[in-house]
């Protein structure tokens, strides 16, 4: 018995202070982990960094502070820690290359968070997608698209595409091609479309409206209508303007043609006649 506890007693002379040393490294170490990575999110957000970024950045933080404090509570248990960092890097190593795909889109997660080429509630197209942004994650972006499906994109695919955002400027030109026939009064006509564009309030003042003509077709003279408006009220004008156009110059005579040909019979008596 006298020797068990000998034994024991050199065991705790020898180790004793070695474990009381290490956790103390691991409480206070992992106080200090969670206190740095607090204060890293709080200077990015500070600095207008995302918020999912700076809380990504918090945990990426804390875990590579909590690491470092556990090889520290190792190595002062006498653990060789040198073969145990070669260990985690080879396994960090296999899983890069296994998860290569999933880090392409968190790089470019992290890059749309920092760049912000668009934000939550925009209207955008990204990947041959079209669609409001609802969230940008750290692996994807999510969109609702106009008939409210739920679009989900990998962040690599929507960096590697060209993005448009219809929001961001807060204006939008509407483009609308009114064609008339060639008999009818160009002037009036002209004078006809910038009459319903004046009547619209939601069409703004500046820029102006451009309507011009802009083609003689194959069947009839084609005139550009190019109103600005809110980019919330894209839609909603054209298609009023489109019906209100149509209905305007109905009421005062003035056709929009379908396409035409002029057939002439050279056998026989010489006839013409117009068909759709």
């Amino acid at each position: 018995m006298e020797e068990v506890l000998q034994k024991i007693y050199e065991y705790l002379a020898t180790y004793g202070l070695k474990i009381v040393a290490a956790l103390v490294i691991l409480v206070v170490g992992r106080w200090l982990a969670k206190l740095i990575s607090k204060l890293v999110k709080k200077g990015l957000v500070k600095t207008n960094v995302d918020e999912t970024l700076a809380g990504f950045a918090q945990n990426l933080c804390y875990a590579a502070l909590l690491l470092f404090v556990i090889i520290a509570a190792l190595d002062k248990l006498g653990v060789r820690t040198t073969s145990l960092a070669v260990v985690v890097g080879a396994a960090a190593l296999a899983i890069g290359f296994a998860l290569q795909g999933s880090l392409a889109n968190f790089a470019a997660g992290v890059m749309l968070m920092i760049f912000k080429p668009f934000r939550t509630g925009d209207f955008v197209e990204a990947a041959g997608k079209k669609g409001t942004v609802k969230k940008v994650q750290i692996f994807n972006t999510i969109l609702d698209s106009p008939d409210n499906v739920r679009v989900i994109i990998p962040n690599a695919q929507v960096t590697g595409s060209s993005i448009m955002n219809y929001t961001v400027n807060g204006t939008r030109r509407v483009d609308l091609v009114v064609g008339v026939s060639y008999e009818d009064d160009l002037k009036k006509a002209q004078q006809v479309i910038e009459g319903v564009v004046a009547d619209d309030s939601r069409i703004l003042k500046e820029p102006a409206t451009t309507v011009a003509v802009s083609e003689l077709g194959d069947s009839s003279v084609n005139f550009v209508v190019r109103p600005w408006v809110q980019a919330a009220d894209y839609w909603a004008v054209y298609f009023d303007l489109t019906a209100k156009v149509k209905l305007a110059l109905d009421k005062n005579g003035i056709s929009i043609p379908y396409p035409q040909r002029d057939i002439h019979v050279k056998n026989g008596a010489a006839k013409s006649s117009k068909i759709a």
